[in-house]
């Protein structure tokens, strides 16, 4: 199983994101089980858990993990492809964020854009390196800091975007052959704290 994966297809996608499937993607990825097993937790019928195994299955999500006799039945163990999924934005191609459309280093939606583009890249290069089964080299720092004040924060983008610029003027060699580029992304953005667990609903009146 992987950690994560990335979904490009517009079906699977849509697949994905339906509830029942949603749950069964994310019991799958506790541990294999089959279509019996998870129709007691997710309050369905067997054939219709079956349905939507079958429909996972043929869209990648979920996998043959084994088989096991229960009686004069042979039950199919499924898991998923994937501890999490990432709905990468080549699947909406028509409508996905285009950082060079607008280039502005403090507004956030700008960075929503280029975290979107770093999904679908990434994403790419992945599904590419697994195909040709070569290993795919990549780099991510990823840390937290206190700032003091606005302007602590203001001299620290500063001094990071001189030191990285720096960096980069001194290792670009546009010219080089058998050179690969590669894109330098960093980003800085406020903490978010963790969300609060989802309210029961209210029972309803009788």
């Amino acid at each position: 199983m992987l950690d994560v994966t990335v979904i490009e297809d517009p079906e699977t996608a849509a697949v994905s994101l339906d509830p029942v499937r949603a749950r069964l993607l994310a019991e799958l990825a506790a541990g294999p089980a089959s279509a019996a097993m998870l129709a007691g937790k997710v309050g369905l019928p067997r054939q219709k858990v079956n349905y939507h195994l079958k429909t996972l299955e043929r869209h990648g999500l979920v996998e043959l993990a084994g088989e096991r006799r229960k009686g004069n039945v042979t039950e199919r163990l499924m898991r998923a492809s994937a501890a999490s999924y990432v709905i990468s934005p080549a699947a909406l191609p028509a409508v996905q964020p285009d950082p060079d459309r607008f280039r502005d280093q403090l507004s956030a939606r700008w960075l929503l854009a280029l975290g979107a583009r770093l999904v679908r890249d990434v994403g790419t290069l992945i599904g590419g390196a697994a195909g040709a089964r070569k290993p795919l080299a990549t780099y991510a720092l990823d840390g937290e800091v206190r700032f003091a004040s606005a302007a602590d924060r203001a001299a620290f983008v500063r001094e990071l975007t001189a030191g990285v610029s720096a960096l980069i003027r001194k290792y670009d060699a546009p010219d080089a052959e058998g050179g690969r580029d590669h894109r330098v992304v960093v980003a800085l953005h406020p903490t978010v704290k963790d969300r609060p667990a989802a309210l029961e609903p209210a029972p309803e009146a009788e």
